[in-house]
């Protein structure tokens, strides 16, 4: 199972009514909203969710510029730079339409961190192409989901002729992924929603899998979440849906029986759930060797192909 989301150039720079610059960063479209015209305007509108930096004291009502005529007002603001905004814009309706013009990818903060530091110089269009996954379909993430971004052309051909069936689900990430665990506390870590979408085929094939005692190999931890979600609402059916789905150390699996999975950062969620689906000991094991060894950790780092019980104890 693979997930077959599409990172969004989802940040844009633009300035607030007194000329200072603001950044948003896109989240996700409000739940309900429908494309439609702009009132009294050529154009369009439609309305966000996301996060800003450098809004100041601007309130609601107010408008933000950025480039190509696209203007944003601010519906609501959050007291941790959430905000809702509604864009308008003219020619090609949609706002994904636009920001393949003029956005930037989102790219996870220690990646831009090590970029300052070394003083590395990376096209925008380098970054679009490499974030992302060869089977990316469904624009709607602000991250990849990392454990596909080991796959070709080539070896996805060679899987299926060796006749492994490769099924598409949709998780789009959001920028909660980037969040560490905090709490003293890990049950109380509470994660962003995030919107998923299982077609009737790919619900079908897992029913099939499951019926006939085959593997189910989950590429990357946002596919072992989306099928976990599934099982607990009592069936694998299609639909599309949104989930919070914590896994700890202790956790049921009812549906993922292997993982391919990148090693995670220390503190994170991801790593929690690769201790629940193979034991916290044989993790800290691993990671200790990976270490020792230089492996290179999360989104452009090394991976392992893991399974329960088949671990030397």
């Amino acid at each position: 199972m693979v997930n077959d989301t599409r990172v969004i150039p989802a940040r844009l720079s633009g300035t607030k009514p007194t000329g200072g610059r603001v950044e948003v960063l896109l989240v996700e479209r409000v739940p309900g909203d429908v494309p439609r015209p702009n009132s009294g305007e050529p154009g369009w509108r439609e309305d966000w969710c996301g996060l800003a930096r450098g809004l100041g004291r601007q309130p609601p009502g107010a408008r933000l510029r950025f480039a190509g005529e696209l203007e944003a007002e601010i519906l609501r603001r959050g007291s941790r730079g959430e905000v809702e905004l509604r864009f308008f814009g003219r020619g090609r309706p949609g706002l994904l339409t636009r920001i393949e013009e003029i956005g930037s990818v989102p790219l996870p903060p220690y990646i831009e961190a090590a970029r300052r530091e070394q003083g590395t110089v990376v096209r925008p269009a380098d970054d679009k192409a490499r974030y992302q996954t060869v089977y990316a379909r469904q624009p709607g993430a602000v991250a990849a989901p990392t454990a596909g971004l080991h796959f070709t052309e080539e070896l996805l051909t060679g899987l299926q002729a060796a006749g492994h069936e490769i099924v598409r689900i949709t998780l789009h990430v959001g920028p909660g992924t980037f969040r560490p665990v905090t709490t003293a506390d890990p049950t109380e870590h509470q994660l962003d929603a995030e919107r998923y979408e299982v077609s009737e085929v790919a619900a079908e094939s897992l029913r099939r899998a499951q019926a006939e005692g085959r593997p189910i190999v989950a590429v990357g931890t946002t596919v072992v979440r989306t099928l976990e979600t599934l099982a607990r609402q009592g069936r694998l059916a299609a639909g599309c849906g949104s989930t919070r789905l914590l896994l700890l150390p202790g956790a049921e699996f009812r549906v993922v029986t292997d993982l391919l999975t990148n090693f995670h950062l220390p503190r994170s969620s991801l790593l929690m759930l690769v201790a629940a689906f193979v034991g916290r000991e044989w993790v800290l094991d691993a990671y200790r060797e990976a270490i020792e060894r230089g492996f290179r950790f999360y989104s452009y780092g090394d991976a392992m192909f893991i399974r329960p019980g088949s671990l030397p104890q």
